[in-house]
């Protein structure tokens, strides 16, 4: 600590005059390009996607701990959506539903029976009715795993 009078030159007054290259020690040159080296390895320049050193996908931590069936996802929304639109007169655009062409087929039969279970047997029996029919025709249409008609299907 000073007295009164100009500050004295210690290590910050030091560290604040920007010294020539010539004037750096002969480490520093290497440790210069150390860091951008070093920086570009941590960036990934291998690969892409999220493998580890090993090649083999490393889990995300934001994935699920499993994945759902095909055929469960599609039974999951085809019964949403058939409960959306049990009471509508028109379904929308499949795409928009994020249903598949095949999906969307399966929903509108869903819904058909669905609406014909309401007027016989009440609201239960419909909801009921939706679950069941879209587990079972999601199963027959995923059976094999995927869809074996096309893409789009």
């Amino acid at each position: 600590m000073t007295t009164g009078g100009a500050p004295r030159a210690g290590a910050a007054g030091r560290l604040s005059k920007t010294a020539s290259p010539a004037a750096l020690p002969p480490a520093w040159p290497a440790a210069l390009l150390a860091v951008p080296l070093a920086l570009l390895l941590a960036t990934g320049c291998g690969p892409s996607g999220s493998a580890g050193a090993s090649g083999t996908p490393s889990p995300s931590p934001s994935s699920p701990a499993s994945t759902t069936a095909p055929g469960d996802l599609c039974a999951r929304i085809v019964a949403h959506w058939a409960r959306e639109v049990l009471d509508s007169t028109t379904y929308g655009d499949y795409q928009s539903m994020g249903l598949s062409n095949g999906q969307y087929e399966i929903l509108r039969a869903v819904v058909d029976a669905a609406r014909a279970a309401k007027k016989r047997q009440g609201a239960d029996s419909a909801d009921e009715l939706i679950d069941r029919e879209a587990a079972r025709r999601c199963a027959d249409r995923y059976r094999s795993g995927a869809p074996t008609e096309g893409p789009w299907q």
